[in-house]
């Protein structure tokens, strides 16, 4: 039997019982009787239980679903999910940016006229450099993804590879530490040092070149509907996950935008718009306030509350590393800035900073992460990936391999927080030359995809696109 993965709702049930406490509302008497009727938790690692529920477990679990939306939240006054609400909580959320003139010699005719872009800002060596990064840090990332984080420290250890510098390998692997901790199925056949042969497609990358469709048919003003009408085009459902997922078929049931976020979607503080999140930074170089905002229009068509500030943080940080004019800490003050300072992502992110400042040993900052958050929370959840992703960046100083390789070697959604790393600290090495070519000759400057039109393309021409993206008024 078929088994969906993330919208069948006896297995939606569980994640939305540990959602509801994390986000200020009490299910304890919901979760009694989803107990009592022989319902079980939610699937740790998977996106689905290995055994179909009864027809009465499942009409049970919609109708607790539904049940568990009604309940009122303490959290609502400081983590709303409204933009005007977002900017009355941040007192310190970034001035617009000013508008200048695009260098002729950069861009066709057709594209000359006022933006906000400046082009020692916004050189397209530097978007190379970011495509290729979140490429790179993806790639470090995909073959231990849903491993355990002692699972990744062993099969560093194992090879050779810890503190990891380079990408994980099969070879050397002992027979019972392969079976013990399998490599990811599906992506160990692509993504192992012996066998990567350019970029494999990965959601990570499908989700900035659809942002970059979105720019393409509707520019920068674009709607969350637009968004929605183009991933109804564009994206093959069986490519998009979790919280993607469930706004999909919330959009193919007739739900609109906003409700496609919130209708039967417990995976909407999940990590998913923050993936989304890079094309709206850089399109925005120097403008974090403009980019936070095209990121909340993205990121409610899936997410609420601390899963789009995770995107509105992104795109800020993207957007102030954008120009080469600063160092990564102040870029992090900078998404900070467009978050709600007492929501629980502002609290993760601060706190993570604070950790890797006071420890030189990067895996005493992780046990202490994943002391704090992994209790709690799903290893996909926002909250505790933005933090380490934050005390990466930071523990790092910046630095493009020591970025993705820490925060890889943190665990959680491996391939995600490999990616953004990624394209932060892409971004402040400024070219693609000043990445290693270990990490980019294995690329081949070529991406797969199942984003209709840009199978096989270059990082090269996607820094172009780009480009022109960034450029139009």
């Amino acid at each position: 039997m078929l088994r969906l993965t993330w919208v069948q709702p006896e297995d939606l049930i569980g994640h939305e019982l540990r959602q509801a406490a994390l986000d200020g509302r009490e299910p304890s008497a919901i979760a009694a009787r989803w107990r009592a009727a022989g319902g079980r938790p939610a699937p740790p690692r998977a996106g689905a239980s290995s055994e179909p529920a009864s027809r009465y477990l499942r009409l049970l679990a919609e109708d607790l679903l539904d049940e568990l939306a009604e309940l009122p939240s303490a959290l609502t006054e400081r983590e709303p999910t409204d933009l005007e609400q977002i900017k009355a909580l941040c007192p310190d959320w970034p001035a617009a940016g000013p508008a200048v003139r695009l260098d002729p010699a950069r861009v066709a005719p057709a594209r000359l006229g006022p933006t906000r872009i400046a082009p020692a800002r916004l050189d397209p060596a530097r978007l190379e450099a970011a495509w290729l990064g979140r490429a790179v840090g993806c790639l470090l990332g995909k073959p231990v993804e849903k491993l355990p984080l002692e699972g990744i420290r062993q099969l560093a250890e194992a090879t050779g590879n810890r503190p990891l510098h380079t990408y994980f390998t099969g070879r050397g692997v002992p027979a019972e530490l392969s079976a013990r901790f399998p490599f990811n199925r599906r992506s160990a056949p692509n993504s192992l040092a012996e066998n990567i042969d350019g970029m494999p497609e990965d959601d990570d990358l499908d989700y900035p070149l659809l942002n970059l469709l979105l720019l393409q048919r509707h520019g920068r003003g674009f709607s969350t509907a637009d968004v929605a009408s183009l991933w109804l085009d564009e994206l093959p459902a069986g490519r998009a996950f979790t919280a993607e997922r469930v706004a999909y078929r919330n959009l193919l049931s007739g739900v609109e935008p906003p409700r496609t976020a919130r209708h039967r979607n417990p995976f909407r503080e999940w990590i998913g718009a923050l993936i989304r999140a890079d094309v709206h930074g850089w399109t925005n170089p120097g403008d974090p306030a403009a980019a936070a905002a095209q990121a909340h229009r993205d990121a409610t068509l899936t997410h609420t509350a601390n899963g789009v500030y995770a995107a509105m943080f992104t795109a800020a940080v993207i957007a102030r590393a954008a120009t080469g004019a600063h160092d990564v800490h102040a870029c992090l003050r900078t998404g900070l800035a467009v978050v709600p300072p007492d929501s629980r992502l502002a609290r993760a992110v601060r706190h993570a900073v604070r950790l890797a400042r006071r420890h030189a040993d990067f895996d005493r900052v992780v046990d202490e992460l994943h002391a704090t958050h992994s209790p709690a929370h799903h290893w996909v959840h926002a909250v505790p990936n933005t933090a380490l992703v934050a005390a990466a960046l930071t523990h790092a100083d910046g630095d493009f391999t020591g970025s993705v390789c820490r925060v890889v070697s943190g665990g959680w959604d491996t391939d995600s927080n490999g990616a953004t790393a990624g394209s932060v600290s892409a971004l402040l090495a400024g070219a693609p030359a000043a990445l290693p070519d270990r990490w980019t000759a294995p690329l081949k400057n070529r991406l797969a995809t199942s984003v209709a039109g840009f199978d096989g393309i270059g990082f090269d021409t996607l820094a172009h696109l780009t480009h022109l993206e960034a450029s139009r008024p």
